[in-house]
């Protein structure tokens, strides 16, 4: 017997899928058969007769009628809210405004710089008056310095404008002539004598201006340093701009980007990036036309409290802060996510 249920159970599994559809095929048309046969067998019934005398219950619409008026009532009491049918809403269209600044190039601040201008020309038209700030806040930051001193060295002159001059023009050929000490760039020693240095400027004359060099007055910006990281140079940083706008007309495309400037020294405002090259820099933001030229530029000092009491974004307040001197005349501008 259990060799006869193995059997049958093989049989059962290796039935092929064509002789499962008959079966189940065979199985309904048995029932169909089934059904129709059961449907004539039945008799047909009798219509229910009723009765003239006896008449159906009629339904009671009192209480039904009486909660329907009370409905109606309250319907009627409201007062009907009008229905505001608007258009709808249109595909916003780019309109493109027809450019109306300045033609591109110097301004008529800077009328009298031709082809022939020299570049010592040109840097005065842009630094001279930070040449005069600089010379003004030395003088006033050394004069402090001795008037807080107990025991008062002998004083020196004040610094002149032509001594300040001199002064960054060696301060930038430091930079091609490497030395270990500063002293070393007017050492007397036949193997390290550069005599341009000393017979430029004094080693004395040059490390005190140096260690006096200002360029705001630290007493009358002492309220703002809590809100103005930069306000060391803020002055400084003022007037650069302030020529940048001054003495150029930018052309009608305009580009927002950011600029990294690498800084090692001490400040708050510093970035840390190390998936990049310079990896401690100070990041601005700039508008530069399409020859290259700065326009404006932004130092980022972190996070901007004024900003976020007036729920701005950071991309929103950097672009209005930059291009408020450019509303109005049709300029392209292009950003990316910045």
């Amino acid at each position: 017997m259990q060799r006869d249920d193995v059997s049958c159970a093989k049989r059962a599994c290796m039935l092929s899928g064509n002789k499962i559809r008959e079966i189940v095929m065979d199985s309904d048309s048995d029932e169909d058969k089934y059904y129709d046969s059961a449907m004539e067998d039945e008799e047909p019934r009798p219509p229910l007769r009723h009765d003239s005398t006896s008449q159906p219950p009629s339904p009671d619409y009192s209480a039904s009628s009486s909660e329907v008026e009370v409905n109606v009532g309250n319907v009627t009491g409201q007062q009907p809210q009008p229905s505001q049918w608007t258009l709808p809403p249109k595909p916003r269209r780019h309109v493109v405004q027809t450019f109306t600044g300045a033609p591109n190039g110097k301004s008529s601040e800077a009328a009298h710089i031709t082809p022939e201008s020299t570049p010592l020309t040109v840097l005065m038209l842009f630094f001279a008056e930070i040449v005069t700030l600089l010379v003004v806040e030395t003088n006033h930051y050394y004069d402090q310095f001795l008037d807080n001193c107990e025991d008062r060295p002998s004083p020196q002159r004040d610094v002149t404008e032509a001594e300040m001059f001199v002064f960054l023009a060696l301060t930038l050929q430091v930079g091609r002539t490497v030395q270990d000490r500063l002293e070393d760039y007017w050492t007397k020693m036949e193997q390290l004598c550069t005599p341009f240095y000393g017979q430029t400027m004094a080693c004395a004359r040059y490390c005190h201006i140096l260690l006096f060099l200002h360029f705001t007055d630290n007493n009358r910006n002492g309220d703002d340093r809590a809100d103005d990281r930069l306000w060391k140079i803020r002055d400084l940083f003022e007037i650069i701009t302030m020529n940048f706008s001054k003495f150029y007309n930018p052309s009608e495309h305009l580009a927002v980007d950011e600029v990294t400037v690498k800084f090692k020294g001490r400040v708050l405002f510093k970035q840390y990036i190390p998936k990049k090259r310079k990896c401690f820099v100070i990041k601005m933001f700039k508008l530069c036309d399409s020859t290259g030229y700065t326009y404006d530029m932004n130092v980022y000092l972190g996070k901007d409290r004024q900003r976020v009491a007036q729920h701005l974004t950071a991309t929103h307040a950097t672009v209005t802060n930059l291009t408020r001197g450019v509303e109005g005349f049709g300029h392209k501008l292009y950003m990316r996510k910045i």
